[in-house]
């Protein structure tokens, strides 16, 4: 019997944070607080959104789960110095994050700025220390993974949302920041797990890479959603915090009905590109209708 979307959702993230405990044990404490602040970042609550797509590709295309895994350890590695480094007060200025202290607040600024630094070390440090993948693979996940957590990708996208702070942004400005900041990394999912399947066609590359790119987007659209229509207590952070930084967002540019209205558009959209695809996608389309009615 097919396992369910839910039940694969709850195996892979306990194996994920399993992954992610062993990743952190290989270090020793150092007279100081930057390790257990690692911990705090890195093995908190979180929905595990990144490797859970990554495993959900593995499934999809039969990859085997030991090769992934390196990829999901760097995945959440650098997303999770990405947040840490987003809460800072030069940042968004957020004091809590999943319910809990952002990592500044629980330690200090020039902590978390080094746990953002040594957490993406960890990630590329993983991939490259696999005795799963080949060089090849190691080489073109590394490229992968660099170019999407750099100028091409977060930090590009990150740099635009400070940017336009204040300031007036088109629609195609805001899709630019959102596919750099939130959509580079689940299509460097998508590209990474496709680095370990050489034989797989082009045009099912391009129907996935599609795929990940509605779905980038349409996770954000949600996201902004959420900050005008959701309390905090669900969210686990201060709800309404973009309309009182005066952040671009969707619902800000476009309003709240016509944000939802391009929500169920690119929703539809990443529906299609996988039914371009020659395998069974039922994981990955519920995948999709998770992250886009999701509550936090």
């Amino acid at each position: 019997m097919a396992m369910t979307f839910k039940a694969f959702h709850t195996s892979t993230s306990l194996t994920t944070n399993q992954l992610l405990e062993q990743a952190l044990a290989q270090y020793q404490a150092l007279p100081c607080s930057l390790l257990p602040a690692m911990q705090y970042a890195l093995l908190g609550e979180g929905k595990r959104v990144r490797p859970l797509f990554i495993a959900l590709l593995g499934e999809t295309l039969s990859i085997a789960p030991d090769k992934l895994a390196p990829l999901m350890v760097a995945i959440e590695c650098i997303h999770a110095y990405s947040l840490v480094h987003d809460d800072l007060p030069d940042m968004d200025n957020d004091d809590l994050r999943r319910g809990v202290p952002t990592c500044h607040i629980k330690y200090t600024p020039g902590t978390a700025i080094l746990v953002g630094d040594a957490l993406q070390s960890l990630a590329f440090e993983h991939i490259a220390d696999s005795n799963v993948l080949s060089d090849t693979q190691k080489v073109t996940c590394l490229r992968i993974l660099a170019k999407a957590a750099g100028y091409q990708g977060m930090c590009g996208g990150q740099a635009i949302d400070l940017a336009f702070t204040d300031k007036p942004i088109t629609l195609a400005e805001l899709t630019q920041l959102h596919q750099l900041k939130t959509g580079a990394l689940l299509s460097a999912c998508v590209d990474m797990v496709i680095a370990l399947q050489p034989d797989i066609n082009g045009s099912n590359i391009a129907h996935l890479q599609a795929f990940s790119r509605s779905l980038g987007l349409a996770f954000q659209v949600q996201d902004d959603i959420l900050d005008v229509t959701t309390d905090s207590a669900t969210l686990g952070k201060p709800s309404g915090s973009d309309e009182q930084l005066n952040k671009a967002t969707f619902p800000a540019l476009l309003g709240l009905q016509s944000a939802q209205e391009y929500l169920a558009q690119l929703y539809a959209q990443a529906l299609q590109s996988s039914a371009q695809l020659p395998y069974n996608t039922g994981l990955l389309n519920d995948f999709a209708e998770y992250l886009i009615h999701r509550k936090y």
